[in-house]
């Protein structure tokens, strides 16, 4: 298993660099168009209970930014060294466009879902190329993926997280978190949206908080510390297996963060009614600049600038150096942190990640009446009762193998659609 895994997300990274590198040229750089970005944001639907470009911004924030923020970075830098982050913000700079051009197409081919609309790969892979059993696949992977086996990790996580730090009973974490996510799914995409418009800007807000005044209490630092990064990540003395590795995780590390090109990204943007698919594809560009730089840059600078050293720890899953470093920082203030960061950004994955399910569900099951979307909300409350007593450490490996496929899959669909974004780019210039 673990051999097929690293082959594929080989692949799959070489998929999406090469892709990125080719839309960054091809859209003449269109991941630095900020003015473009801010404007598109700014625009609303006519219609007055559509989806806002907001929201589905907050639903795809909610989706990436999740614990993977404050323990994949940390695991990272205990790999690959503080060289790693430089080599995230790059493959952040270079995988942006996929995450333009993946969303431009979901609202070219998304498709109207009641009040709302529903879109994605599954619907442009179909629709766009004609590849129907192609798109089938990708809507089985990326239901399992999301539907399940991200549910029962969050769930397990936030269970775990309050057992070791309150003893919290997981059972009974498990049964709150189930009850919780029900009354939320339940309402449909208005409420998961509108749930994750105000979920996003909070616990965004309070950790760009604490992170800022950790590193104003400690600016002294900061100069020595992005040093500390460039030095490493060019360290000529080390070129050979120290240097690629630090450049392999840190791809591999912004590549989780930022989503951009996977494809869920698109599963977001289908839901947007407007008559400018590129100006989704802007807004979806403003969430990887913020997990990758703001987020992603932050959890570093917390760890780096307290007094511990990460290569003390004996194999760390990468939550511990970082909780850590906030005690280090806060004292029990950042052990209390800590619980609310990881209860609010796993929460904000199961939101976001039932909804991914359910979209992909619908396109596997199109005439899927209220009972069967009932019957989905069941099968989720399980799922979350399983995670949450379950320790899902095989679940992991499978849906990095998932995740693998639907990047490769997504970044050829993509690619051969390039002329359909062409297209509606030149439109929209056009219509200036």
């Amino acid at each position: 298993m673990a051999q097929v895994n690293n082959i594929l997300w080989i692949v799959a990274t070489v998929c999406l660099i090469c892709c990125g590198l080719f839309y960054t040229f091809k859209l003449h750089f269109v991941q630095f168009n900020v003015k473009k970005m801010i404007n598109s944001l700014k625009n609303e639907s006519k219609r007055k209970n559509a989806i806002s470009p907001f929201k589905t911004l907050s639903l795809s924030l909610a989706a990436r930014i999740g614990v993977g923020s404050l323990a994949g970075i940390a695991l990272g830098l205990y790999q690959g060294g503080v060289g790693v982050i430089f080599w995230i913000w790059v493959s952040a700079f270079i995988t942006i466009p996929n995450s333009f051009v993946e969303s431009t197409l979901a609202v070219i081919y998304h498709e109207k879902d009641g009040k709302y609309f529903k879109g994605g790969p599954a619907y442009y892979i179909k629709h766009g190329l004609g590849f129907k059993k192609l798109s089938i696949l990708y809507a089985i992977i990326i239901s399992f993926c999301y539907l399940g086996g991200f549910l029962a990790i969050q769930s397990n996580t936030i269970s775990r997280c309050l057992f070791d730090y309150a003893n919290v009973p997981m059972i009974l974490t498990g049964i709150i978190i189930a009850i919780i996510s029900y009354i939320i799914i339940s309402h449909g995409l208005s409420r998961i949206s509108t749930f994750t418009s105000l979920l996003v800007p909070i616990m965004g807000i309070f950790y760009m908080i604490i992170a800022v005044g950790i590193i104003i209490f400690n600016i002294d630092k900061i100069p020595a510390i992005f040093s500390s990064i460039l030095e490493e990540a060019f360290n000529i003395k080390a070129f050979g297996w120290g240097i690629i590795s630090s450049i392999i995780i840190g791809v591999q590390r912004g590549i989780f963060s930022s989503e951009a090109g996977i494809g869920t990204g698109a599963v977001a943007s289908g839901i947007s009614e407007t008559n400018n698919p590129c100006s989704q594809g802007y807004i979806q560009m403003i969430g990887v600049y913020f997990t990758s730089f703001i987020v992603c840059t932050s959890t570093a600078m917390l760890i780096l600038t307290s007094d511990v050293d990460i290569s003390s720890f004996i194999n760390p899953n990468g939550i511990e150096i970082t909780l850590r470093a906030l005690q280090n920082h806060l004292g029990i203030f950042g052990t209390i942190s800590l619980i609310f960061l990881v209860i609010s950004f796993a929460f904000s994955t199961i939101v976001s990640g039932y909804y991914y399910g359910e979209s992909n569900i619908k396109y596997l099951y199109k005439n899927i009446n209220y009972s069967g979307i009932k019957v989905l909300h069941i099968i989720a409350v399980v799922i979350l009762l399983l995670g949450a007593i379950i320790t899902p450490s095989f679940l992991w490996s499978i849906i990095d193998l998932g995740v693998a496929l639907l990047a490769i899959i997504n970044t050829i669909a993509i690619f051969m659609l390039r002329e359909d974004v062409f297209k509606e780019l030149g439109e929209k210039n056009d219509r200036k």
